[in-house]
Formats: structure tokens, sequence, C-alpha cells
């Protein structure tokens, strides 16, 4: 009997390429564009329409079924809402990685198989073997960082069809197969936010006052910002700091360091080490992990930054030498070699 595989599609390269790959090898493949965000923000109409045209476009093409879920009212409440929350207390969260846990891999994983799939798919760089989240080919195109808090049960039925490819062949089959969207551009940023800047997003639903940027050594007052929620620990750019974007008369940078929310103090500093901006070890919250950790492990603090060798203590990551310290609300994702362990949420 010929299993069935409902595709998320997106509109873009990856995910057609992956409908393409499970038609070919012979499942029965039904596409789903999942209408997760459609308003529009100042500067930027969402591209949810156009979007959805290039994905029901190569479902016409490839000869397969193809569906529009409405998942607004859940993304809103699981993702948006826990963003909005975390960047009021002051944090730095990951809505990609809740999306994907809240909503790819749980709402339209669990509505597939209620409709009849045997897996479902996306166009992430990822790879699943025996029950394991594992790396892609592609290292450049790496997305495990996203997808570490996937259930075990919904990593079972999940395919990644372009997970065995470099990103520039997935590109030449669509265009030999004739798929329009072959050399589309990639979307940025976060999965809704898109091409406008975050801080621009969180105007529309944060309401912020001025307040004083500080010289953290001296209490000495050196600029002012629109809102401390706007500012991440270790953030560089975008400080207006005595007339300078960054920079006082040394010209040396100021870095944010630390955020004082109930009295709206932005603290900044031109003293790289320190002790806000590095550690030596980093605790964690929210743990997920979805096979046996060894003591001994690699992380990853970034999105394709390098893998950094590190031990798991209970809900703390240790460091053989201090790192520059990601901020609250962001993940740190643990690695055994090419499997994904899972991760957790920085304290």
């Amino acid at each position: 009997m010929t299993e069935t595989v409902f595709v998320g599609m997106s509109g873009g390269v990856d995910s057609s390429v992956s409908a393409l790959l499970l038609k070919n090898q012979g499942y029965k493949v039904k596409g789903v564009y999942m209408k997760n965000w459609s308003r529009n923000l100042p500067g930027m109409k969402c591209p949810w329409a156009e979007d959805l045209a290039d994905a029901k476009r190569v479902a016409v093409k490839l000869g397969i079924d193809f569906e529009v879920w409405d998942f607004e009212k859940e993304y809103h409440d699981k993702v948006v809402k826990y963003m909005l929350d975390e960047f009021k207390k002051g944090n730095t969260p990951n809505p990609d990685i809740m999306c994907n846990q809240e909503i790819k891999f749980k709402l339209f994983y669990e509505t597939a198989m209620e409709k009849g799939a045997d897996f479902i798919a996306t166009g992430h760089y990822a790879r699943v073997k025996d029950g394991k989240l594992l790396r892609p080919v592609d290292e450049k195109k790496d997305q495990t960082y996203f997808l570490y808090r996937i259930s075990e049960e919904a990593l079972s039925h999940t395919i990644f069809p372009v997970g065995e490819m470099l990103k520039n062949d997935v590109k030449k089959l669509a265009e030999k197969n004739g798929l329009h969207n072959a050399y589309k551009k990639e979307s940025m940023g976060v999965c809704f936010v898109g091409e406008v800047g975050m801080k621009d997003f969180l105007k529309e639903y944060i309401e912020t006052e001025p307040g004083e940027i500080r010289e953290i050594e001296t209490e000495k007052v050196v600029g002012h910002h629109d809102g401390a929620v706007f500012y991440t620990i270790g953030q560089r750019h975008g400080l207006y700091i005595s007339g300078n974007a960054g920079e006082v008369n040394s010209g040396l940078p100021y870095y944010v360091v630390k955020k004082d929310l109930a009295n709206n103090i932005v603290y900044v500093s031109r003293n790289l080490n320190d002790t806000n901006i590095w550690a030596g070890e980093i605790r964690l919250k929210d743990i997920f992990i979805r096979n046996t950790v060894p003591k001994n492990i690699q992380v990853r603090l970034r999105h394709l930054n390098e893998l950094i060798p590190a031990e798991l203590d209970g809900d703390t990551v240790k460091f053989a030498q201090k790192v520059k310290r990601p901020a609250s609300g962001q993940s740190i994702v643990f690695y055994d070699g090419e499997i994904c362990l899972g991760g957790g949420i920085i304290v």
C-alpha cells in the first residue's frame, strides 16, 4: 500500500523540491500551505499571498493535491504571544524554535495524522535516522538548531528530503524539473516578521518609554534609548550614544551588558571582558532531551556557530574556556557528533 506524506509547502524551493523528491520516490504526496501570519507590518506587506500562490503553482506542476490550513489563531497564541511575553521580561526569545515545536511539528503533524498521513515532510536541512535528528549533508544550511525541540513521536513520522542534498543541487534540480521558484529569494529573519526589523515589529505591540543609557562602570549617562526591551545583551550596533552610533570620542565601541527594566535603564561598557558578556558556565531552563546525553558533548550557542566542547551538569552547561554569552531567552543546543540531542533555553 502506498504511504501518504503531507508536505508543508511554504512557496520556497526547498519544500517544493521536497515534494518533488517524495513523489518520485513513490509516495502519495499532498501539499499543505500553513497560513500562520497574514498581517501587514509598517513598511512591509506580508508576503503570504504570494508564497501561497507559489506553493499552489508548484503543486499543480507536480500534479499533487494541495490544501491551505489556517493556523493563525494558534500561531498567535503559541508563538507570537510567547515572543512578546519574553521580550517584556527582558529576554530575547527565538520564535522560530517555538514555531517548529508548537506549529510545524505539533499542530501540523497532529492534523496530518488525523487526516490519514503516514508521514509529514518539510524543506528543512536536517536528517532523520533510527529515530535520531541528524545534521544535514550541507553544513552551511544546517537547521537542526531550530529543530531541537521536536518530539520523538513527531520525529519518527517526519521526512526531511533535502537533508541529503547541497543547496545548489536543490536549486539545479528545481530548475531541471521546471519549477518556477528554483531561484526564488530566500526569506530571512524571524518566521513571521520577515524582512521588517524586530524592533519595528515590537513597537506595534509593546508600549515603551525612552530612558537612559549608562556606562556600567561609572553610572554616567552616555546616551538615551527608546525602550529597554529593544536591546540585547552583547548588542553593539544601534546604540546612539553622545550623538554617535555605538561609539564615543575614543572610537571604541560600546556593548550592551545589562538591562534594568524596572528603572528603564540600559547599561553599556567598552570593556570586552565584562563579566556580563563572557561566561564559563550557563544555566538553562526548559531543557528538552530526546536521546541519552553523554557527559561530554558539543553545543551550538547560535544558529550555524561552531560546535564547542562542553559538559552538561544538571541544568548547567560548563565550558573549558569562557564563551561569549548569548542573551537570556536564546537556546543552547546539544550535539553528539552528527546527532542533535536536544537543548535548553538560557536563563
